[in-house]
């Protein structure tokens, strides 16, 4: 089963590297791994996807709340929560093929950021079933290029993840956070 889990971390140089080199390690796959800054300075957000069991999965986020620059983990992958990638996919067209490719794109909520004589770049965001079924409708035409970001995710709802619960792992605060809060 795949895990959800939301980390937040202290800015720094060595942060996501450590947070890797602890996934690494473990006997499961590492599926994404995204980061970002939040809107509290100091502090990061990384959304960390792994194929584990329940078992696997809090062990895992038990290890990632003793690194130093953890402040905080949380596993969603039960609760309600909005999941999504976003990917940008480049297309071989022809001046016969680019209105079909376009209307496929429309279908599938994405749109064109950048036409060139021979090619479209598409960009997509949705659930991964999403992305994957945009790609293989492209595919025919002929894909060149593509890039995922992995997923991100957010809890449903007014909570925020990891700052308004208890959650199953907690570590010292960042500036703007309270413990255990």
């Amino acid at each position: 089963m795949l895990h959800t889990l939301v980390v937040y971390v202290e800015d720094g140089r060595d942060a996501l590297s450590r947070v890797a080199s602890v996934c690494r390690r473990r006997p499961f796959l590492l599926d994404s791994l995204t980061v970002g800054r939040t809107d509290t300075v100091g502090l990061a957000r990384m959304t960390v996807v792994v194929g584990a069991d329940r078992d696997g999965a809090r062990r895992l986020g038990a290890q990632l709340a003793r690194l130093v620059d953890v402040v905080r983990v949380e596993d969603i992958s039960e609760q309600p929560a909005v999941c999504r990638d976003l990917a940008m996919i480049k297309v071989a067209c022809t001046p016969e093929s680019r209105a079909d490719i376009m209307q496929l794109v429309q279908v599938f909520r994405a749109r064109v950021v950048d036409v060139a004589a021979d090619s479209l770049i598409v960009e997509t965001t949705g659930t991964e079933d999403k992305v994957d079924g945009l790609l293989q409708v492209l595919r025919p035409f002929g894909v060149l290029e593509m890039v995922r970001t992995g997923r991100v995710a957010m809890r449903r709802g007014s909570s925020v993840a990891g700052l308004d619960a208890p959650p199953a792992f907690t570590t010292t605060a960042a500036p703007g956070i309270e413990p255990g809060a």
